[in-house]
């Protein structure tokens, strides 16, 4: 082969070269990206769609109202009896019928949620005979059987491996939330009181006009309470207290919440102080309530931690979401504690109260 046959081939095989490099990195990054995928929590798996009616909110057809006690509520049923939703009186949450759903975390739990269960809040709090009045009506007409984001869509946007979303503006306001910044006095623990906003990175004025300002350690942290302040107040709107006693709306811990007067109390917060009793039984929940543990004799009468209750997973057994230190983040795992209410879990044994928003 004379000497500009081979100067002509170089370049040929240089190419080959940079094609088959391209090649195989584009495959890795296939590969890898499917790898992401697969731990990515699966939100909004949608995995049937039951015949949901175009109800108005009125007894037309054959959907019935019917009103129950302990708490006080109301219920809509199909002609079959099927309870296709559930508003309780002096509560803003109502859970809806709709779209079957697999909630799943499997980097840290087998637990599996499967629900048809939609919880959203209305723009007003229920009360008996609501069912008849427009601002129900319209609101019914269009979020039953809808499939925008509810208040299980949130909280599962902040779990392990949660992709991010950004708003106009091109701030995060959701993927993978961390439960605080390490303690520099002792490294094996996570500093609490990372709020909503201290997650977005951004000030935020309250409606009383307290403005907070975000500590950047605490930058996409979220405590058990700030991540049921993210959930229900920053995404849903609920409104939301300053701190436990500037403000009007939810406070912002877990003891606050406990204590205040938002909301319908499920199970009141009964026994002696500073570790109560647990309550008899869990069967008045509803998915969407807030639940709420006394797990630490250091803090004296308050109670340590909030989760929001999601209802039976695939194995039968009551679980909720919560954002723990030994996670470090929103989760439904196992780690520090079955995420369980039934059971003699750590959690289950812990359950002092339940309220529903």
């Amino acid at each position: 082969m004379s000497a500009k046959s081979k100067k002509r081939g170089r370049p040929v095989l240089h190419a080959a070269t940079v094609l088959a490099l391209l090649a195989g990195s584009a495959y890795l990054t296939v590969e890898l990206r499917k790898d992401e995928q697969a731990k990515a929590p699966a939100v909004q798996a949608i995995t049937d769609i039951p015949a949901l009616t175009s109800g108005n909110g009125s007894t037309a057809g054959e959907q019935t109202w019917e009103r129950l006690q302990n708490p006080a509520r109301s219920v809509l049923r199909s002609g079959d009896g099927d309870i296709l939703a559930t508003f309780t009186d002096d509560a803003r949450t109502a859970t809806l019928n709709g779209p079957s759903r697999t909630f799943d975390e499997p980097t840290n739990t087998k637990s599996r949620v499967v629900t048809e269960n939609w919880v959203r809040l209305m723009p007003e709090a229920w009360k008996k005979g609501a069912e008849k009045e427009k601002w129900f009506k319209d609101w019914f007409k269009e979020y039953y059987g809808s499939e925008e984001d509810d208040i299980f869509a949130f909280a599962f946007q902040y779990v392990e491996g949660a992709p991010i979303k950004k708003d106009d503006e091109g701030v995060p306001y959701a993927g993978d939330a961390f439960f605080g910044p390490i303690d520099e006095s002792n490294p094996t623990n996570r500093l609490e009181q990372s709020d909503f906003y201290d997650y977005l990175g951004i000030p935020y004025t309250f409606r009383d006009g307290t403005t907070m300002q975000p500590e950047q350690p605490k930058y996409r942290a979220l405590d058990c309470s700030g991540f049921i302040r993210t959930v229900f107040g920053y995404r849903a709107r609920y409104p939301l207290m300053g701190t436990d006693k500037v403000g009007d709306g939810l406070p912002r811990t877990a003891n606050g919440m406990t204590r205040s007067d938002v909301g319908v109390d499920i199970y009141k917060l009964q026994g002696p102080a500073p570790w109560y009793t647990r309550p008899e039984s869990t069967s008045k929940l509803q998915p969407g309530d807030l639940v709420f543990f006394k797990m630490d004799k250091r803090t004296g009468n308050r109670m340590d931690h909030v989760g929001l209750y999601m209802g039976n997973d695939t194995d039968g057994h009551q679980i909720f979401v919560s954002s723990r230190k030994e996670v470090n983040g929103p989760t439904i795992g196992d780690q520090g504690g079955t995420s369980r209410l039934d059971g003699n879990g750590f959690y289950a044994g812990l359950l002092r109260a339940a309220k529903r928003l």
